[in-house]
């Protein structure tokens, strides 16, 4: 029997088909861990790009067909002769010590490619070798379920998950350069948050047989091409801070409950689909139910969220400091809108108490301003 607030979630998706999450969806609720709406509409299984066209405001988000292509070339190559480029990287870029290696493909069964057939193998093969039972070492696509808000969320990574003194690992295989031992900050945060979703699934399926967490290590190792060339190199990741924090998403989306006692009566997000999938809702309709959900902006969401353009559409509707970005809505605590900065600043609003002496910063950053255009305007 469904519980009142699955019913709920139902009719805020309306009609449409239900949207798993993915590792990638789990992801970005770490990534903005303050916005009610990306909690409700992914909590729901509702089709964020397909909602967020029909507002008015599309998102060209994803990979490119290139970069899709690219990586699937660059992991093939790391996992060919069972994994014997992986191999060479755990053993000499990372000085680990496996002399012997067993690799298990378990991307089908028997032919097998079903989500259910694939992660029961994959049960049974972790398991296997968490009790010391099994030869495995190197695991190819295993197939791990995460339930997620009352839902199974079946997670594929694009990696091998590898135990040693153990302990499992998890490895990312991202086609982004590491460049002079660096690589892109925001990308290789992007792999590494992915990455957690798989270490919580992976310590979930422990956990089911009494086997503690800490045999999941939550350290990754990211395989990427080095330098200017296909050829790649391996490095460890800290995920800890990362998997603590997907954790309390993941928790709090178990108490989405409290979010949906929130929202007014009968908001929906249904988009009226006919039978040829075309939305019949009126546009207008269904950005006035949209607006009816606190929704928290932050120009990183253009990365990783399909409503990103829509939230920053009403975020400067709404003067609201999100636009800029964290960094700058934390520097003007209990300020929550340009408007009241500038009135602030120009001394045209009151401060409370609690802004007095940001007001007074305000006033004197204006006048500086005020003397600098003078100034330039002298010369």
């Amino acid at each position: 029997m469904k519980a009142p607030v699955d019913d709920r979630l139902d009719a805020l998706r309306g009609s449409a088909k239900r949207l798993d999450y993915s590792a990638r969806s789990l992801a970005a609720l770490e990534n903005n861990p303050r916005c009610t709406l990306r909690a409700l509409l992914d909590a729901s299984g509702s089709d964020k790009a397909a909602i967020a066209a029909h507002a008015g405001h599309p998102s060209p988000f994803g990979q490119s067909a290139f970069a899709l292509a690219r990586g699937n070339v660059f992991e093939t190559m790391v996992k060919d002769n069972g994994c014997a480029e992986l191999l060479r990287l755990l053993r000499e870029t990372l000085q680990l010590t496996l002399p012997e290696v067993g690799y298990e493909d378990l991307n089908d069964i028997g032919g097998d490619g079903r989500a259910e057939v694939r992660h029961d193998r994959t049960k049974q093969v972790l398991l296997q070798a968490a009790r010391g039972n099994g030869g495995g070492t190197l695991f190819d696509h295993p197939m791990l379920c995460l339930p997620v808000g009352g839902h199974k969320a079946f997670l594929e990574p694009d990696l091998v998950a590898f135990r040693i003194g153990g302990r499992f690992h998890v490895v990312e295989i991202k086609s982004f350069p590491i460049i002079d031992g660096q690589a892109d900050p925001t990308q290789v945060r992007a792999a590494t948050t992915q990455a957690c979703a798989y270490i919580i699934a992976l310590r979930n399926l422990l956990a089911r047989v009494g086997i503690d967490k800490q045999a999941v290590s939550d350290t990754i190792v990211l395989v990427a091409p080095k330098d200017f060339t296909n050829r790649p190199t391996a490095a460890f990741v800290d995920a800890r801070k990362q998997v603590a924090a997907l954790s309390r998403q993941l928790a709090r989306i178990e108490r989405i409950g409290d979010l949906v006692d929130l929202l007014p009566e009968g908001l929906t997000f249904d988009l009226g689909l006919d039978k040829d999938k075309r939305a019949r809702r009126p546009a207008e309709e269904l950005a006035e139910a949209l607006d009816q959900v606190p929704a928290t902006y932050r120009p990183d969401c253009l990365n990783h969220c399909e409503m990103a353009f829509y939230c920053r559409s009403r975020a400067r509707a709404d003067s609201s400091l999100d636009v800029l970005g964290p960094a700058v809505r934390e520097q003007f605590g209990g300020i929550d809108t340009t408007t009241m900065v500038l009135g602030l600043a120009q001394g045209r609003l009151t401060p409370t108490q609690d802004q007095v002496e940001m007001a007074a910063a305000l006033r004197h950053a204006a006048r500086l301003r005020a003397e600098l255009n003078v100034l330039g305007g002298a010369e």
